[in-house]
């Protein structure tokens, strides 16, 4: 019996080394070709649908803080 569980270890290991190498591989081909460090969130299928804010998108910020400001101005008065 210790001689499968062995032999099954090894098995893993090799696994594992051919797997580790495939994407050792995958990635430094990926960075040849674009020239920078991948972190390959942008080919994911969540972020498939999204885009990235615009220019103006500071102005939410604004118009969020003069709501709450004025919420606070009403309750007070």
């Amino acid at each position: 019996m210790g001689v499968i569980v062995t032999k099954d270890e090894d098995d893993n290991r090799a696994l594992s080394r051919r797997i580790n190498a495939d994407l050792k591989e995958k990635v430094e081909r990926t960075q040849k070709a674009d020239g920078e460090d991948p972190d390959f969130i942008a080919d994911s299928e969540y972020f498939e649908q999204y885009e990235k804010t615009g220019r103006f998108g500071w102005i939410w910020f604004i118009l969020i803080i003069l709501a709450a400001a004025s919420l606070i101005f009403i309750i007070l008065l």
